[in-house]
């Protein structure tokens, strides 16, 4: 069996790439990496020039940002059942590229307190921040999953970003929005990996206090 290994910090979008091994069932080894040093070091900038977690190492082989990690898992790992079927093929890629690109880039900005005048939301992949929580309300008014009324690896994509930036006020807590939440965060493999790095976060918290 191909070694699998996920480099991570628990307070990071790793808790998502977690989230999707727990889903597939995969055994994998966990490196935990540290802003400050081991994420910035060499040895690391080998595997992701970026310096950023997560990433995965499958057989020798990498696998950095989220979305390709969850839909690459899916892939690896078919028995878990999380890819596509082909009638979904269409929504599931259509909605995970939709969380990596105008959601992320709408609630990023809007955090940053930068709104595009009339003429730069023309340059803009996702137009306006209120056109993409539109976009994303209708969604999720229609249907209990991305892709249906299957739960797939666009929603651990999907889901975590809802769950983050409705937690920080970066999308509003819409109706919807707080009822998918709620559906995807109640998964058991989801509960899995949150219990491991919430653990992982009180360790460091307990290593840092005073002696």
């Amino acid at each position: 069996m191909a070694e699998l290994i996920l480099y991570t910090n628990p307070q990071s979008r790793g808790r998502i790439a977690r989230w999707m091994l727990e889903e597939v069932g995969a055994t994998y080894r966990v490196e935990v990496l540290d802003y400050a040093s081991t994420m910035k070091d060499d040895a690391y900038r080998a595997i992701n020039p970026m310096g950023k977690v997560p990433a995965i190492v499958h057989g020798g082989k990498i696998v950095t940002e989220c979305a390709a990690i969850c839909a690459y898992l899916a892939e690896a790992f078919p028995e878990a059942g999380l890819a596509p079927l082909p009638e979904e093929r269409a929504d599931y890629y259509r909605w995970m590229f939709y969380a990596a690109g105008p959601v992320e880039q709408a609630t990023t900005n809007q955090f940053a307190q930068f709104v595009a005048s009339e003429d730069q939301s023309r340059m803009f992949g996702y137009g306006t921040y209120d056109l993409v929580v539109d976009v994303l309300d209708t969604l999720l008014s229609s249907r209990p999953y991305a892709t249906g009324e299957r739960f797939t690896a666009a929603d651990v994509y999907l889901g975590s970003q809802i769950g983050w930036t409705t937690m920080f006020g970066m999308l509003p807590k819409r109706d919807s929005f707080l009822a998918y939440v709620e559906r995807v965060q109640s998964r058991e493999a989801y509960q899995r990996a949150s219990a491991m790095d919430d653990a992982l976060v009180a360790e460091a918290e307990k290593a840092a206090e005073p002696a």
